[in-house]
């Protein structure tokens, strides 16, 4: 069961990275001004203020992240917290809020010019099934629930946010978007930020945050790249007796996972796989028709994560070879036939450390 604790520290010291952030991001640069460390912009008043206001709001959006938590929001239907959502922007004052072709939620609050142009989002959706029990419990400062951090703790921390700058009517020289997307989990393609940056915001977005859970100091700058598979054996199938000796798409299956748990990955750049889901077959009594199972592979590199799955596809054809040639009688090799299906595709990537978060953290406008 997915744990998330201290949720007083967590939401503090995020936000303290989020408004020094969005500060730094949308207050500048101007040229005419002189270079501000992010300490010295955490130090200004109005960001003060907009912090303060964050601590004397925590109690409710804990509330609210549990609240928010409790409404169902499995991969490929998360349209009843995503209304929520809505209802939530609308209701905190954001602009021209409205729901994307993909299903993402947007809200704007627009500053002196369009640009710097900020979004920052956090996902609706969770990892956990349709008839997942989302009933979030409490003990002390210990919540516990599906998706209570990954990424319920996101959302609150977005309204949090948003009503903190509006509290101190803290105004950007830049505009900032605020975004509850899909399609993170499971197999959902990450097509929610395709949508928004193919699409829906295609050539606007100057610079993007998103929020999930970890430490809330850290900030990371890169993406882990991964592939994932449904692997489908198939056969003739039959009897278990009767047709004894044909080949098994489940034998098939078997030995292609038993080699995949064989192969070795570095451990820097870290790379990893897991056979996640196995499924196939209608009886104990007959031999199967189909077995497939779901493969994840993932790298921070793509020579790495490329590597892996070159030998991961050799393992599933091994697998399939040492079927067939099990059963040495040609009149029963009959063999399996096997299709690996991309389901999910996303390529690794990372932004430099001069990248212009880093640039815009030395400057603010002193004037807003």
């Amino acid at each position: 069961m997915p744990v998330f604790g201290d949720t007083s520290s967590r939401l503090y010291l995020f936000h303290a990275v989020a408004v020094a952030s969005v500060a730094a991001l949308l207050f500048g640069p101007a040229p005419r001004l002189s270079a501000q460390t992010p300490a010295e912009i955490l130090a200004r008043p109005d960001v003060q203020s907009a912090m303060q206001a964050i601590k004397t709001n925590e109690p409710h959006f804990i509330n609210e992240q549990i609240r928010i938590c409790e409404i169902s929001s499995p991969p490929f239907h998360e349209d009843k917290r995503a209304a929520e959502l809505a209802r939530l922007f609308g209701e905190a004052g954001l602009k021209n809020v409205h729901i994307d072709h993909a299903g993402n939620v947007l809200g704007d609050r627009p500053g002196s010019a369009p640009h710097p142009h900020l979004v920052i989002a956090a996902h609706l959706d969770t990892v956990f099934p349709p008839e997942t029990d989302v009933h979030v419990t409490r003990e002390g400062n210990l919540l516990k629930g599906p998706g209570i951090g990954d990424d319920c703790r996101g959302l609150a921390a977005l309204l949090a946010l948003i009503k903190a700058m509006n509290a101190t009517n803290l105004k950007t020289r830049g505009s900032l978007t605020f975004v509850a997307d899909v399609g993170e989990e499971g197999l959902g393609d990450v097509r929610g930020m395709k949508e928004l940056f193919g699409v829906t915001l295609k050539d606007q977005i100057d610079d993007f945050i998103s929020i999930e859970p970890g430490e809330a100091n850290r900030v990371t700058n890169g993406g882990v790249g991964s592939y994932r598979y449904k692997v489908t054996f198939t056969g003739p199938g039959g009897h278990s007796y009767g047709a004894f000796g044909l080949a098994n798409p489940a034998n098939a299956l078997g030995r292609a996972v038993a080699h995949i748990a064989d192969l070795q990955v570095p451990t820097t750049p870290k790379t990893t796989f897991n056979v996640g889901r196995i499924g196939g077959g209608t009886s104990v009594n007959s031999i199967p028709f189909e077995a497939w199972f779901e493969f994840d592979e993932r790298s921070p590199d793509t020579g790495s994560l490329d590597n892996l799955d070159k030998r991961f596809k050799a393992a599933v054809q091994e697998g399939l070879n040492e079927e067939n040639a099990r059963w040495k009688d040609y009149r029963k090799h009959i063999g399996s036939s096997v299709d690996a299906a991309v389901i999910v595709a996303a390529s690794c990537g990372s932004t430099s450390d001069e990248r212009r978060y880093r640039k815009y953290c030395l400057r603010i406008d002193q004037s807003s």
